[in-house]
């Protein structure tokens, strides 16, 4: 059990070490050390050497005491002062000794001089001391300044450094346990952040995982905080649902493809048998080449929405949208008189965006040949065109028969065709044209029940539909 427990420990624990994060954190520990020892041996080098130099003061200021006594004073009021400083010095830590010419002790508290300071060309003298202490000998380090009084009598007077070897001891010592103390922090605090971001990690692994094996509702699961990796879950998933909603739509259009394109292909298909037995019917062979145009024309529609919809071509051509209205609108005329109907225009002129002229033609005559198309006989189409709020909104209504409102959003899906249009020529891509035209120019498409009068026409029939497009900025160019 204890075995089993550690194989699963220890791959964790390895793939926790080889992670990114803890990779970085390390670089950053030895960045944080590095910092940290360079400031350690900046206050050992200035702690130190403040130290000394405080040392060496008073062992200067000393000296010149006593050679001014000297001067003063003669030999007997220097042995006087030193006598008295000796008594004075009850830690031991400063040494005095006057010497005769031959370095033979005369006073002081050293019992004999030292052989570092013989030499008469160097002042400053560093030499050690063999001290009886409480533990037995020890040896101490002692830094001391010579002068030469008259009658080549010599003076030595010192200081043990034994306050700076500790100092510089516990220097050491203090970066030595923060060091460890630092790095072993840093390790542990590495290694949690690691797992942190690595717990995380892994359930973005494990929902991929998941997805690739066929469970595309699975979704990262969100803590909440709202960090960088909650963003990034949110993101995804957003991902994720737009992917799910494109491929529920690549099945839908599959199923209506196969559906819509049966009957024609098995019509076809009767056609040309029918042809086969009796070769002289000339009028079988056109309505077989009719059924196989209407079946290309369906492809070439279905093909020219994918490519809108794909194309990443910036549109920074500048099109004036009232006079494109007016074409389609004059395009149309003559349709419209055949069935008696009334076509009404309020189009304010000189209004501009940015855009393709024959994608938005395109758009246009599908929406008018609808209107047209579904407004019986003796009926009214108004179109009218307007800016507000630096959107120009192109409303196009009619008497027709509308559509539901719970069908607004299934009639711009493809292949989708309402029940009362399924006797009228048509394979239900018109309003997908439309729709892709206008995502592809960042406008938006809306449908609502029409705006005519009561004295015009009932007003519960007829439908409006609404394109609204950004108004041409001359920064588009």
């Amino acid at each position: 059990m204890r075995f089993s427990g550690l194989s699963v420990f220890y791959p964790h624990f390895s793939r926790l070490l080889r992670s990114s994060t803890f990779r970085l954190g390390m670089m950053y520990i030895a960045l944080f050390g590095s910092s940290a020892i360079l400031l350690i041996v900046f206050l050992y080098w200035a702690t130190t050497g403040y130290l000394a130099q405080q040392i060496d003061e008073t062992i200067e200021a000393e000296v010149q005491g006593l050679a001014e006594q000297y001067r003063r004073d003669g030999f007997s009021g220097l042995l006087s002062v030193l006598r008295e400083r000796i008594k004075k010095n009850t830690d031991g830590r400063a040494y005095y000794l006057l010497a005769d010419a031959y370095y033979r002790p005369l006073r002081g508290n050293l019992s004999q001089w030292p052989q570092e300071a013989r030499d008469e060309t160097q002042p400053w003298v560093n030499f050690s001391l063999s001290v009886k202490t409480a533990k037995g000998k020890q040896q101490y380090q002692a830094r001391a300044r010579v002068f030469v009084l008259l009658g080549s009598l010599h003076l030595l007077v010192g200081r043990d450094m034994q306050s700076l070897e500790k100092t510089r001891h516990q220097i050491w010592l203090a970066l030595g346990w923060g060091l460890l103390l630092t790095i072993w922090l840093a390790l542990i605090g590495g290694l949690l952040l690691s797992n942190g971001v690595l717990r995380r990690i892994e359930q973005i692994n494990q929902t991929s995982r998941e997805i690739m094996a066929g469970k595309m509702s699975q979704r990262i699961p969100l803590t909440g905080s709202g960090d960088d990796f909650d963003q990034l879950a949110g993101h995804l998933n957003a991902m994720l649902d737009q992917i799910e909603s494109l491929m529920a739509g690549i099945r839908h259009i599959s199923d209506n493809i196969a559906h819509d394109l049966r009957t024609p292909l098995t019509r076809l298909r009767n056609r040309l048998e029918q042809m086969q037995q009796n070769p002289d019917s000339h009028n079988g062979l056109d309505v077989a080449i009719a059924e196989a145009d209407q079946l290309l024309n369906t492809f070439n529609a279905l093909l020219r929405i994918t490519r809108i919809e794909s194309s990443q071509e910036n549109l920074v051509q500048k099109v004036d949208f009232s006079a494109l209205v007016n074409d389609a609108v004059e395009f149309y005329a003559v349709m419209a008189e055949e069935k008696q109907q009334i076509l009404q225009t309020q189009i304010q002129a000189d209004l501009y965006l940015s855009g393709d002229r024959d994608l938005l033609f395109q758009a246009l005559l599908n929406v008018l040949d609808n209107a047209i198309k579904y407004t019986p006989t003796s009926g009214l189409i108004r179109v009218a065109l307007f800016l507000q709020s630096a959107q120009l909104h192109l409303e196009i209504s009619d008497s027709g028969c509308g559509i539901p409102e719970a069908q607004y959003e299934q009639v711009l899906q493809r292949f989708f065709r309402l029940e009362h249009s399924r006797s009228t020529p048509g394979n239900g891509l018109g309003l997908s044209l439309v729709a892709a035209v206008v995502q592809r120019h960042q406008g938006q498409i809306q449908f609502m029940p029409n705006h005519l009068t009561d004295a015009e026409q009932n007003p519960e029939t007829g439908l409006t539909v609404l394109l609204s497009f950004p108004v041409f900025k001359s920064c588009d160019l």
